[in-house]
């Protein structure tokens, strides 16, 4: 994922690229913070799904273990 800083000749957030030493900044768009925030929750359900799948196994695991 691409590191998200102000820029600091406007203030506004900007995607960072270092190469060479050089730092650039580009600017965020509307479209592409609403496309990362999409992406973003769609990683947080996956990861929440898993949690919830390894709670199961792990009851399952303890309830046959009493």
């Amino acid at each position: 994922m691409s590191q998200v800083a102000l820029c600091p000749k406007c203030g506004g957030k900007s995607k960072i690229k270092e190469e060479d030493g050089v730092v650039s900044y580009q600017a965020i768009q509307d479209e592409e913070a609403i496309k990362k925030i999409g992406q973003l929750k769609k990683a947080m359900e996956k990861f929440k799904a898993k949690a919830e799948q390894l709670e199961k196994e792990l009851e399952a695991i303890k309830s046959k273990q009493n």
